[in-house]
Formats: C-alpha cells, structure tokens, sequence
C-alpha cells in the first residue's frame, strides 16, 4: 500500500515549473496578527466528572468567592462542600485583527484539575485578558468536546480528550487593539518562507502595477512599501492579487516512523551508484554535444543525457530512463521494484552523505 501511495504522490509531482501563487497567500502584512488571550473560569453541570473539592483545592476557593459574590454565604459549610459537579478550567481564544466591540469569537476550554470530562457543562462568566493584564473579551456558554467516552465493569473505551472542550462564538469582544491601518505609510510585507528569488520577483511585481520605486527589498523576508501620498488600503488590496513565481530551494523531507517521503521539483541528483543489499541503482551523465545543420542560424549546444539502471537480484532488471534524471524518476523506479519506503530512506541519505543529493534533505 506504501508503494503505490508513494508512486501516485512522485507521479503527480509537475514536471515543468510552479504555478503563479497570489502575494496574499505567501505573504503577511507586518503588524498585522491575532493576539492571544487567557482567562480562569468555572464549568459547571458535569454529571459527576468535575474536579475533586478535596484534591483540587483552587477549585473549592474559586466556588466559594463566587458563592460568596452571588450574595450565598458559605462561611460554615465551606468544608462540607462535597459536588463533583464543577471543574476549574483554563479558557484560550485568539483575538484576531481588526476586531471590535460586540464581535464574537470562539474560545477553547481546558480542564485544570482532575476532572474526568467537561461534556455536556456550561462555562460561566469569564473574563479573558491580553499580554497587557486588560480583559479584551469575555467568554461563556455550553460546551462541546466532540468526545466518546463509555465504560463497563472490566473495560473502557474514549475517542478525543474529553477534558478539553470549544465554545463557537463563546466569548464576545469589549475592547480592540489599537492599530489603524490607513496611517502607515510604510507598511511592510513579510514572506512566510524566505526567498531572495521570490522577494524580487513581489517588488518587480508590485513596481509593474503600482509603478516604479514602490516596493524595496530589505532582506529575503521584508519588502517595504513607499506609500505616502496614496490609499493604503486600496494599494495593498490590488497587490495581494498581484501574482508572482515563487522559489524554493530544493529539500527532501523524508519522516522515519511513518515512512513518508516529500519533496520539491527541483530536487536533482549527480551520477551516483549505490548497491543496498541485492539491490544496485547507478545513475549516469553522458555529455552530448548538438550541432545545428549547415547554413543554418542555430548554435551549438553542449547537453547532458542521464541514465538509470537498476538491478535487482539475478535477472531482474528495470529498463533504463532516458533523459535529465530527476529524484522522482528514481524513487518512481524503486517504487515499481517493490523498495520499501523505509529502504527509500537509508537510500536518499546514502546518496545525501555522498554529495550527489543536490537538495536539502530533512529527518524527522
């Protein structure tokens, strides 16, 4: 199964080169970010799973204070508090930007005691502060897990985490980050994944539609605008449009414990044989030189033809591959001899450890 799921993900790999992507998708606007929030709450209406009074000690104080807030005075019977009906929890939620007042967002909800499961319980009012110590938002509602849980005298089954629960909409916003937009002058646009080639390619770009000077590079992962003087909202909605080639450098990503393997179309491979156990690969460049005709304009042009040849075993060869060879032809020939994904991988990082690998290649 490994094999023809690994031939069918090289086989789909394009040949020619990547697509033109938006700069939306392969770039953020600097400043602009969700801010995360936290906050300590009660969930209350567990049929029995809550938090222990006896052992989670936070969880009694925090019901008594909110007893105590309520107007119901439990100063002589705070001992004999025995419900498993109530947990202490750790609510989170991002705040994303440019949210304001009265908007909802979701919130998740993390048990902090021992309870057993926070299905089917109502979180209460709970304020939810930034980095800063002040309340942005606050969160309450009814709960969902979306977990399975069911036992019997002998045995137990649980699918999810019931003691971790979601809240859609589960907390309303009150006040919003400060950051206008329109006054910056100099925004700046950050690529997720840094690229001199890919950088370039946005500023010439930006410069053949907003006109010359526009955008500068700083470095492979900062491009600043020159904005003054012009809408910057409409100028940075027409470029996150804008569509460009984006560059990577060629990486192999193989993961041991799952025997996957991933790579980029650009990952190349130098002559190189290697012979793992009855197993024998040997790839081979052949200079070629090709003229042009008599009388006629072309030029003379010095190519390279690869072959592959792979043996397995006494009479079991694979037919050789003409052409420029690239890392998935390979694996795609190991593939059809049955290799195994995890005899793939001693393979790339022998070829790796040889030099002939030109791609960076990543274990996890």
């Amino acid at each position: 199964m490994w094999t023809l799921a690994l031939s069918a993900v090289f086989a789909a790999l394009p040949q020619s080169a990547q697509a033109q992507v938006r700069i939306k998708d392969i770039t953020d606007i600097q400043g602009i970010r969700d801010n995360q929030l936290i906050g300590y709450g009660l969930v209350v209406g567990l049929n029995g799973t809550g938090d222990s009074l006896n052992n989670a000690i936070f969880t009694r104080q925090s019901l008594i204070g909110m007893l105590e807030r309520l107007g119901v005075n439990t100063e002589d019977q705070a001992a004999s508090l025995q419900t498993k009906d109530i947990a202490a929890v750790m609510v989170t939620a991002n705040l994303p930007a440019f949210s304001h007042s009265g908007e909802q967002i979701d919130v998740t909800v993390s048990a902090l005691g021992d309870a057993k499961d926070l299905t089917g319980g109502t979180l209460l009012v709970t304020p939810l502060l930034g980095a800063d110590g002040q309340v942005y938002a606050v969160a309450q509602g009814s709960l969902v897990t979306g977990a399975i849980k069911a036992s019997g005298v002998n045995s137990s089954f649980t699918q999810g985490v019931p003691t971790v629960g979601r809240i859609t909409n589960g907390a309303i916003v009150e006040r919003s980050v400060n950051f206008t937009l329109a006054s910056q002058t100099t925004p700046k646009l950050e690529l997720r994944n840094p690229d001199f080639t890919t950088a370039e390619r946005i500023v010439e770009a930006i410069d053949a539609d907003l006109g010359s000077g526009i955008a500068t590079m700083d470095d492979p992962r900062t491009i600043t605008l020159d904005l003054k003087g012009r809408n910057v909202v409409q100028d940075l909605a027409s470029i996150e449009d804008l569509r460009v080639q984006p560059s990577s450098p060629a990486t192999v990503v193989v993961d041991e414990a799952t025997g996957t393997i991933v790579m980029g179309a650009d990952v190349r491979i130098s002559t190189v044989a290697i012979a793992q156990g009855n197993l024998t690969v040997e790839v081979t460049n052949t200079p070629v030189v090709s003229q042009p005709g008599p009388l006629s304009n072309g030029q003379t042009v010095a190519t390279a033809q690869t072959t592959i040849s792979v043996n397995k075993g006494k009479g079991k060869k694979m037919d050789i591959l003409n052409g420029s060879v690239s890392l998935r032809q390979l694996v795609s020939g190991l593939n059809t001899l049955g290799v195994a994904p995890h005899d793939m991988i001693s393979i790339l990082q022998a070829i790796k450890a040889a030099g002939a690998l030109q791609a960076q290649l990543i274990v996890q």
